[in-house]
């Protein structure tokens, strides 16, 4: 594709269409593209040494290219899409190793980043943009991919991240409170994520029939509804350890090595649709999977267990604490914080999650981004009656004190980064990862 909307990225004869963003201009680069050999610049406004089109709207320009130029070539693609606030990762990922352990060759595009037979890139967004998506899916094209799996989150769907694209395949969890910082409202939340479902054809729709949100995510026909009570595929949660769970669905019996009532939602999804494409043994497919980076990362320290997530929203914090309170501890030790420069109206309610299901609690610092990470923790704890709980605002700190605290058969939750290996501190990614300090610390 020799049209690009990264300067740094043109070659000699390339075409450069300056996209206009949130925080940038893709006008201010115009100069930079032509230096680096492009031949005609795409343009809202002004006058250049090489050949230009000026369109009204760029973006618009872009959507309708890619579309027109590329969008035959990438239909043969059976794409899956998962949107909701929590499990998206998870379940996303377990139907990527599930196609791909039956040799059906699947792409998954996420949070994780882009997986691709055995490659494997990072992203800057869950969902990326629009002329990133198309390159991944031509990529997939070329590579023999049959299926692609991705996470669609609600801010790809109002930024027009996923337009122009048909999926056959949409999956809903759950929605609980996140991302207000920029939606405002629940109802504009749920509205956004309900696009995903109108980006079909003829297609099958997965719902959490035990979500309060369903409504707004079920088709006209089509609908598999999956909970515990009066769905099509029913939930009986038989066991929880931390060696995995049992469970059943419609009376079958299947086991997963996935802990937590919220993960065998997860593993019911990936059911489904394995039950859709007619795959038989199904137990034989996720009795062996594990789940993705970061999420139920169980570390074992001494006759401890430490547990690293990406929780990062109340109902994920609620969910976590609870799902091992079923399990066999003595207690629960959480580390947590909240990110800068979003949502501010979650922060006194994850504390008071944190406090209440907790024996204790220390809070620190997430990516306070350009935010004093004092002033997060103020937020997270002013409201607090409970007092089982210390503020360290150095990450590192607070995870030293949280192993040197544990005593026989306590569970310490790391929650809130996972997968991350960096804090974002102001502009500027800080190599952190969780994972990697616990294991200094055990190893001492």
């Amino acid at each position: 594709m020799n049209i690009k909307i990264d300067s740094r990225k043109i070659i000699d004869g390339d075409t450069f269409i300056a996209l206009r963003g949130v925080n940038d201009d893709g006008h201010n680069y115009i100069n930079d593209a032509i230096k680096n050999g492009a031949t005609t610049i795409i343009a809202e406004d002004g006058e250049y040494s090489v050949n230009t089109i000026l369109v009204s709207d760029t973006k618009k320009y872009l959507k309708e290219y890619l579309e027109n130029n590329y969008y035959d070539e990438i239909k043969k693609l059976k794409l899956i899409g998962m949107t909701g606030t929590n499990g998206k990762t998870t379940t996303c990922f377990l139907i990527y190793k599930s196609l791909n352990k039956l040799n059906i060759k699947c792409a998954y595009i996420g949070t994780l980043g882009f997986y691709i037979n055995d490659n494997f890139k990072q992203l800057n967004n869950t969902t990326p943009n629009l002329y990133e998506l198309y390159n991944m899916l031509l990529e997939c094209v070329k590579e023999g991919i049959e299926y692609v799996v991705m996470e669609v989150s609600s801010q790809a769907l109002s930024m027009g991240r996923v337009d122009t694209l048909i999926f056959d395949y949409v999956i809903f969890s759950n929605l609980t409170q996140d991302h207000l910082d920029y939606h405002k409202t629940m109802e504009n939340y749920v509205l956004e994520k309900q696009k995903l479902f109108k980006m079909t054809n003829n297609s099958f729709a997965i719902v959490n029939n035990d979500d309060k949100y369903k409504d707004y995510f079920l088709l006209d026909n089509k609908n598999i509804t999956y909970g515990k009570n009066n769905s099509d595929y029913n939930i009986e949660i038989l066991s929880t350890s931390l060696d995995g769970s049992y469970f059943k669905v419609n009376h079958e019996e299947y086991f997963t090595k996935l802990i937590g009532e919220y993960n065998i939602y997860n593993v019911t999804v990936v059911i489904i649709l394995l039950k859709l494409l007619n795959i038989g043994n199904i137990n034989d497919v996720i009795k062996d999977l594990e789940g993705a980076t970061g999420r139920m990362d169980i570390i074992k320290y001494n006759e401890n267990n430490i547990i690293i997530d990406y929780a990062h929203t109340p109902d994920a914090v609620f969910k976590i604490i609870n799902a091992v309170s079923n399990l066999k501890h003595n207690r629960i030790i959480t580390i947590v914080g909240c990110g800068g420069n979003r949502d501010k109206s979650k922060r006194s309610i994850m504390g008071d999650i944190a406090t209440t299901y907790s024996d204790y609690v220390i809070f620190t610092s997430d990516n306070p981004r350009f935010e004093k990470p004092s002033k997060i923790l103020k937020d997270i704890t002013y409201k607090l009656e409970k007092k089982n709980y210390k503020i360290i605002k150095n990450r590192k700190k607070a995870i030293k004190k949280g192993i040197q605290m544990l005593e026989k058969n306590d569970i310490l939750l790391l929650l809130g980064k996972g997968h991350e290996d960096y804090q974002i501190i102001k502009n500027k990614k800080i190599h952190f990862s969780d994972k990697e300090v616990v294991y200094k610390i055990v190893r001492r």
